[in-house]
């Protein structure tokens, strides 16, 4: 699979020749969903698809994102439940080729590590289990206040985090409690990020989003 790297937008060298790591065990068959595409009320915000993102760079070549099946349907039951609150959810990512994640690695400090994944572990979001997201408002479309950007790599980006305003803290434990509710676990360093329950059902992919399908 190392050799579909090329694929996508400005992947370094290192990172365009590296593998995933080799992984033992039954796995589940890759199911991989576009969210949109079951729910069109999800809305998608994919930076990692402009230049808007701290690598400073597309590193996608579409605005898509995709979930296993499973962790898609539970996504969407959190995104219906909102609803009646007057919120829905604004996606930023979910799955991610292993590539990208070594590329990450690759590009940020040794202090800022803790807020990505390291490749030879691989992430959830390559095994399509995990989603980063937020909430917009239904009445204007417009995302909520959160007490961080999305990637804001220090400690306003902790779920935990006791600072910002009481309403941004709010959206935050509202977006968290939805999440949970239906199988969801936050990560420890970063509000956004929601890891589905089964993900250890599925192995790590680096297919690019147009050899998804193909590979199903």
């Amino acid at each position: 699979m190392a050799m579909l790297c090329c694929a996508f937008i400005g992947l370094e060298p290192v990172a365009a020749a590296a593998s995933p790591p080799a992984e033992e065990g039954p796995f589940r068959p890759p199911e991989l969903v576009e969210l949109v595409k079951l729910e069109p009320g999800i809305r998608l915000d994919v930076r990692y698809a402009t230049a808007d993102n701290f690598v400073g760079r597309p590193v996608y070549s579409e605005p898509r994102a995709f979930l296993q099946k499973p962790a898609a349907e539970a996504l969407i039951r959190v995104h219906r439940n909102l609803r009646p609150l007057g919120y829905g959810l604004l996606v930023f990512d979910g799955y991610r080729p292993w590539a990208v994640t070594q590329l990450f690695w690759d590009a940020v400090t040794e202090d800022q590590r803790p807020f990505v994944a390291d490749p030879a572990q691989g992430s959830r979001h390559n095994r399509g289990c995990a989603v980063d997201l937020s909430l917009y408002r239904l009445d204007t479309g417009e995302p909520v206040v959160m007490p961080s950007d999305y990637d804001e790599m220090n400690e306003k980006a902790y779920p935990t985090y006791s600072g910002g305003s009481a309403k941004s803290r709010a959206m935050r434990d509202l977006l968290r409690k939805a999440m949970e509710a239906e199988g969801f676990s936050v990560y420890p360093t970063e509000w956004w990020h929601f890891d589905y329950r089964d993900w250890r059902h599925y192995r790590i992919l680096d297919l690019p989003f147009d050899r998804l399908e193909a590979a199903q």
